[in-house]
């Protein structure tokens, strides 16, 4: 954590604020006039851009993306892709759409098989080519992948899922409007916002944070809890207003220190259940933070969790040594749900904390947590 060293890289341009999302057709006809266009599951929600992109003389092939993205789905996207002679990819949708696109664009142009590239179940190879421009348009406030510099996964072979990673793959334009966000379901909102939230926490009290994510993460961190708070009381635009800041800050802090065992098993439980990353996150957020303040010894590190911990008691108008049961507390009165009524069960605990030590996201924790450990926050995440 010291100023001496560290390297900071990002998507290479980004723009933030209601109303940016009319940019996107003029800066991705700029980019190509062959588009693929990467959307959720309803299209109604990516109409409106695709007739624009229409309108600024490119030719676009629709992708939906129905769920989290896995190799089938984005081996038959890039196949897709590579027939329309896709010259750009544009992603509007959540997390998983805009994994989906970032995927796409980075296999487009490379000549070996995809599980050359993945991490874990694969040889881990950085991409022999540079990916096709890429743009992401988020429309939830939870992941910040469109600022990170990897796509993760499912395998369903290997019951894991996990990432595909290379510099290159940071999106040339980030296009961050919170007006895309407005209106979300609130079960949603709940889960991606505690996505979010994980994410400033995790890298502000890792092992490789470094000053310029500190300073995102000190200030995401409170506002993120005093807007998400906010968003489960009514729609709130100012408030999506913060919640997108924070996520756009946890995606700058995520692919630039590191996570922790929040995500370690959120990865693994994924993989093996289907179960909704946000909602994981969530609901493991608290007893991780208990079980690292108990076990850490690093004094710097703890300080740094005694200061979340802080943050948390304010938001819910407890003391720091009550912070981790508000919050648990809190969520789950706003229908946050368990991690059995997400359908994972003591097996599927067990082999997620095995698998969880292999996991990138593991490895700058504040902490070692050995597998009982992990088991253990589980059963505390019910």
């Amino acid at each position: 954590m010291s100023a001496s060293a560290f390297s900071f890289l990002t998507a290479t341009e980004i723009l933030f604020g209601r109303g940016q999302a009319a940019q996107a057709p003029a800066r991705v006809a700029a980019l190509g006039r062959e588009v693929l266009l990467v959307q959720g599951r309803n299209p109604d929600r990516s109409e409106a851009l695709a007739q624009a992109l229409i309108a600024a003389g490119c030719r676009v092939t629709r992708l939906p993306v129905v769920a989290e993205p896995d190799m089938p789905m984005i081996e038959a996207g890039v196949a897709e892709a590579r027939a329309a002679g896709v010259q750009v990819v544009v992603a509007l949708g959540g997390g998983a759409v805009i994994d989906a696109g970032k995927a796409i664009a980075a296999l487009v142009p490379a000549t070996r098989p995809m599980l050359d590239h993945l991490e874990v179940v694969g040889k881990g190879l950085p991409l022999d080519q540079a990916p096709l421009p890429f743009v992401a348009l988020p429309t939830t406030a939870g992941t910040g992948a469109e600022v990170t510099r990897n796509a993760v996964i499912g395998v369903p072979e290997h019951r894991r899922k996990v990432s595909l990673r290379d510099a290159r793959m940071l999106p040339r334009l980030a296009i961050v409007d919170p007006a895309l966000t407005d209106l979300c379901p609130r079960g949603i909102t709940l889960a991606s916002g505690l996505d979010a939230i994980t994410q400033v926490i995790e890298p502000y009290v890792c092992t490789r944070a470094n000053p310029l994510t500190d300073a995102l993460c000190r200030d995401a961190i409170p506002r993120g809890l005093a807007a998400l708070k906010r968003l489960m009381q009514g729609e709130d635009p100012a408030a999506r207003d913060e919640m997108a800041w924070v996520s756009l800050c946890g995606g700058l802090a995520l692919a630039n220190a590191g996570l922790g065992a929040v995500h370690g098993l959120a990865g693994p439980l994924g993989g093996l259940t289907g179960a909704a990353h946000g909602a994981i996150c969530g609901v493991l957020l608290p007893p991780v933070l208990r079980a690292n303040r108990a076990a850490v010894t690093d004094a710097a590190l703890a300080g740094r969790l005694d200061q979340v911990l802080g943050w948390i008691g304010q938001a819910f108008g407890v003391g720091p040594d009550a912070a981790v049961d508000a919050l648990t507390r809190w969520a789950r009165d706003c229908g946050l749900p368990t991690l059995s009524a997400l359908g994972i069960d003591a097996a599927a605990q067990t082999a997620a904390a095995e698998a969880a030590a292999s996991s990138s996201s593991m490895k700058a924790n504040p902490v070692p947590l050995s597998v009982v450990d992990l088991v253990a926050v589980q059963q505390a995440a019910g």
